[in-house]
């Protein structure tokens, strides 16, 4: 009977994480929805944001890979993230997840006085959570400078298209 009841919670949490999973690349489609959206700030700058669900890390990928269509899409070659916002948390992803928690109380009722103490074993199955990461670049021709945030929008496209 133990092994049944380990089978349900570790199958449900399965479920559970099934559901709620990154949807596949393209446009977001309504308010809350997963995909990426963009705004022109100036001729050359734009504000990209990517929201999904999970691990901040593949949110954050798709979000440089819009960044790179946007910028070949507009005639330029590479692209400058001069501010990078992310939201979610490192544990994103969900899961099954063990917890230990211990206890002690005490008492004075009538006279008897009691105390005890406890450990508790639990499990957090949680979904995966929302997660979206916003970049706001610049765009540009000719060479490439040499800075640690400017990419090559080719270059971007070619290792992060697909995944």
């Amino acid at each position: 009977m133990k092994r049944l009841s380990i089978l349900a919670v570790t199958l449900s949490a399965s479920a559970l994480t099934a559901c709620a999973s990154l949807a596949p690349y393209g446009p977001q489609t309504g308010p809350g929805g997963q995909g990426f959206s963009e705004q022109r700030i100036e001729s050359d700058r734009y504000r990209v944001t990517y929201s999904g669900v999970g691990a901040p890390g593949p949110v954050a990928d798709r979000a440089l890979l819009r960044a790179a269509q946007l910028t070949s899409q507009q005639g330029y070659d590479w692209f400058e993230v001069t501010q990078r916002y992310i939201d979610g948390r490192p544990d994103s992803a969900g899961g099954v997840r063990p917890t230990v928690s211990v206890g002690y109380g005490s008492s004075n009722y009538g006279g008897w006085r009691t105390s005890g103490t406890g450990v508790g074993v639990g499990l957090n199955i949680s979904g995966p959570s929302p997660t979206s990461t916003v970049l706001e670049v610049r765009l540009g021709r000719g060479t490439k400078p040499d800075r640690a945030e400017v990419y090559d929008a080719d270059e971007v496209e070619r290792n992060l298209a697909g995944r």
